[in-house]
């Protein structure tokens, strides 16, 4: 785990538009700490394009970045809104496969817990983000699938955002 161990990184994952940065946010105040948001919202608007298969090793190590340095200012815990094994689904689904440098990072980066969002918020599409309902859909399997394959352990994270930040304080001993 490169990781350290403080302050506690708490991954949040899903597909578009199911509340991860939502949540992110409404922990981070809640609990008087830091959220890392998702780098790829910013490329996407920084370069006008959805990234193609040589920008998702680069996305990924950004994310990264982000969070070692937010981590240096966090309190006892650091929410992550995605992490380089959100990229590397996006990569399989996308591009048909997970090249060996984005591997190696997802490999060597854990979190303290990983919660997943359920797809049961109502959908809305995200600027140029290529992803619709329909993908979402696959997304979220394959997402289910890698953490399967990872043998990482998740908590479904569902319901309203009150509902999803008391799941979420239950799961952390809050």
């Amino acid at each position: 785990m490169s990781a350290s161990a403080w302050p506690l990184r708490i991954a949040i994952l899903g597909t578009a538009s199911s509340g991860k940065s939502t949540l992110a946010a409404a922990l981070a105040q809640r609990h008087g700490t830091l959220w890392v948001p998702e780098y790829l919202r910013e490329f996407v608007d920084t370069h006008g394009r959805v990234p193609v298969a040589e920008d998702q090793y680069p996305i990924a190590r950004t994310q990264v970045e982000r969070e070692d340095a937010a981590a240096a200012h966090a309190r006892a815990l650091l929410f992550c809104d995605t992490t380089p094994l959100m990229t590397a689904v996006y990569s399989r689904h996308y591009f048909g496969g997970i090249d060996a440098q984005l591997e190696q990072l997802v490999d060597q980066h854990r979190y303290h817990r990983t919660l997943v969002m359920a797809p049961d918020i109502p959908w809305v599409a995200d600027g140029l983000h290529r992803e619709c309902e329909q993908v979402s859909r696959i997304v979220q399997d394959l997402l289910l699938e890698e953490l399967a394959r990872r043998a990482i352990p998740y908590t479904m994270v569902q319901g309203g955002l009150e509902q999803r930040l008391a799941q979420v304080d239950e799961v952390l001993g809050c």
